[in-house]
């Protein structure tokens, strides 16, 4: 049975925003409804579209299938978004054989606070987030695309990447996460280094052997700070494979995974038998089930900013109401 105190939240949630929810739904309906996309467009914005393909050109034309389109934060200065080198080639294979095509409709950008903190540029970090956003809505607006995967994991890019696609909540969506990095030198041997510099017994070359060997592969962080409590928290909201939050990186199962979560994108949209636009999972139980989550396995405290932005972005409101003009905004 359903706890009790997390049936009256949720009810709550439902009950005080439910104009700006509706609100949302109405926007997305009338998203669904334009006849801003394929085959809707004039045929010279689809040649732009279509220009720079050319083994699925034919497949975009005969508008035979979903074509997805690929939101990624790849960057090799972030051990996490590394993963994402060879994604979108993979992906665009995994789409065919589902009787889809895949285009990277754009790029985020991605920041790393282990990297900044300290330093001035840790101050952009919160701010990243809406750029991530924007920088989503303005990949996901041409209107070429039936659904969309998003290539993102770490501290502020998930929730950019969730919010800015939200505005386009009438497409399926899928996030793909890439997994954690396999455990290095252990957190008790790299503190007795850090120690021992301290004391001026060993010097910085020592010091950075030993942070290399704790941190030292692809994949997110080995502690559970925020960026694996975003995997586990997409998952729990059902926008992940279930199990693709912690698999390591380069493993066979991995890429099954992110071969299934295209397989499955494909089977999702408006016209095939289940179609699950974002807009519509992300609803008041997946909101609480993502705070549920946070709290019961002491997720990043990061996200008591994030969850009610996200919640904001597909229509919950402490005032009952909502922007229909830019519901990607958040305060």
């Amino acid at each position: 049975m359903l706890n009790a105190v997390v049936s009256a939240v949720t009810d709550r949630i439902i009950e005080r925003s439910r104009d700006s929810r509706a609100a949302y739904l109405a926007l997305i309906e009338r998203e669904a409804a334009a006849q801003v996309r394929r085959p809707g467009l004039g045929c010279a914005n689809l040649a732009h579209a279509y220009a720079g393909t050319e083994e699925d050109r034919d497949a975009m034309k005969a508008n035979a299938g979903m074509n997805i389109g690929i939101v990624t934060a790849y960057n090799d200065l972030l051990s996490a978004h590394a993963v994402y080198y060879r994604y979108p080639e993979l992906m665009k294979i995994w789409a065919r054989e589902a009787g889809a095509t895949a285009q990277v409709a754009g790029g985020v950008p991605a920041m790393c606070d282990g990297v900044t903190q300290g330093y001035p540029g840790m101050e952009l970090s919160l701010f990243s987030r809406d750029t991530i956003a924007l920088s989503t809505a303005i990949a996901l607006s041409h209107g070429t695309f039936e659904g969309a995967a998003l290539l993102g994991i770490c501290d502020k890019i998930v929730p950019g990447l969730l919010m800015g696609a939200l505005r386009f909540g009438h497409l399926p969506m899928v996030l793909i996460p890439g997994g954690p990095m396999p455990t290095g030198l252990p957190n008790k041997a790299k503190a007795a280094v850090r120690e021992k510099f301290a004391e001026g017994l060993v010097g910085r070359e020592e010091l950075l052997e030993a942070e290399i060997g704790a941190y030292h592969s692809k994949g997110t962080c080995t502690f559970y700070g925020t960026a694996n409590t975003n995997q586990m928290m997409m998952e729990v909201m059902g926008l992940h494979m279930p199990g693709a939050a912690f698999v390591n990186p380069g493993t066979k199962l991995r890429q099954e995974l992110t071969r299934a979560a295209v397989h499955r994108l494909a089977k999702i949209g408006a016209r095939g038998d289940s179609y699950r636009p974002l807009g519509h999972c992300v609803d008041e139980k997946a909101i609480v089930n993502a705070a549920v989550g946070l709290l019961a396995t002491g997720g990043s405290t990061n996200h008591l900013l994030h969850v009610p932005a996200i919640a904001r972005a597909r229509g919950s409101s402490s005032t009952g109401r909502i922007s229909t003009a830019s519901p990607v905004r958040s305060r």
